[in-house]
């Protein structure tokens, strides 16, 4: 399938006001390809498509391994001549060694930005889908299951390599995430990060397999961490949307300064990252949000995270 041919449908419906509230957009959670899981998109296609509505800048998101030299490799063959930047970063499953601080270290010196703890490793991760159909994507590749990768130790203290991987990530001035770790997991990460002068947090997608409340990412957001939720998860397929009104409760209870919306796209049989964009700054828009909070939402925030 050739993607400079395929759009979403809802794509060709014009909504000026909406795409207006784009330009300057930063996606920090996009899944494009080269994945063992099956993608919609390549880097190059993902960042084509975004530059299209004026994106400022949008991450590339593996799973399974850094997509920061795949990025550099891509430059000379038309990546550099997109207005769209793209910036990667390193996910701490197994496949890359799991809490690994050398590759977090070369992830970030070679032009990273992020840094994601376990997600397909979590416990949370591995839990949930061990008792929910939540629509995960399937490797196209045979791959060993993922052990469960714990940051504390036996004891319940934070791991040695997990503090080496947060002196590196202050160093470098990157971004954390928590990944798909669930509360109690995120809660001491984000304590020992904040120790260790990490300036930039995220919790990702607080309702998807972390099982954070709106309490809970309200405490996180006076901590100064920012709170990520997933266009997909409430303008995606029907049949698994979630109510508005939840994202609504959040960003009420966290704060639009405290707040970052992103895709969490890319997946073959989701649609495309632009594509929920769009619907998310309509529906936002629909649902009484002010133009500058959602240009926030979408934008600024991000941009603040990754790129100042």
């Amino acid at each position: 399938m050739d993607y400079a041919f395929e759009t979403d449908e809802d794509r060709k419906i014009p909504d000026a006001e909406a795409d207006a509230l784009l330009v300057g957009a930063v996606d920090l959670h996009q899944h494009p390809g080269p994945s063992p899981f099956p993608r919609r998109m390549s880097i190059l296609d993902a960042a084509r498509d975004a530059s299209s509505l004026g994106f400022r800048a949008i991450v590339a998101k593996s799973h399974h391994h850094s997509m920061v030299t795949d990025i550099l490799a891509l430059r000379a063959a038309g990546l550099d001549e997109i207005s769209t930047e793209v910036y990667g970063g390193i996910a701490l499953n197994r496949t890359v060694g799991g809490l690994n601080p050398y590759a977090v270290e070369l992830a970030l010196r070679m032009g990273g930005r992020m840094v994601w703890f376990p997600t397909l490793s979590s416990a949370a991760h591995v839990h949930h889908h061990e008792h929910h159909d939540s629509g995960f994507p399937t490797p196209e590749v045979d791959l060993r299951p993922n052990e469960i990768i714990s940051i504390l130790d036996d004891s319940g203290a934070v791991r040695p390599e997990v503090r080496d991987i947060l002196d590196v990530i202050a160093s470098e001035d990157a971004v954390l995430t928590c990944g798909h770790l669930g509360v109690t997991e995120s809660q001491r990460l984000i304590d020992a990060a904040l120790e260790a002068g990490v300036r930039r947090i995220v919790v990702n997608h607080p309702v998807f397999v972390v099982g954070a409340s709106v309490e809970q990412a309200a405490a996180w957001a006076r901590q100064g961490v920012f709170i990520e939720h997933c266009a997909v998860m409430y303008y995606g397929h029907p049949e698994r949307r979630r109510d508005l009104g939840e994202l609504l409760s959040f960003i009420e209870a966290v704060g639009v300064g405290q707040t970052v919306i992103s895709s969490d796209s890319g997946q073959r049989n989701n649609p495309l990252p632009v594509t929920l964009y769009r619907r998310a700054a309509r529906g936002l828009l629909d649902a009484g949000l002010p133009a500058a909070d959602i240009r926030q939402l979408v934008g600024a925030n991000a941009e603040q995270l990754l790129l100042k």
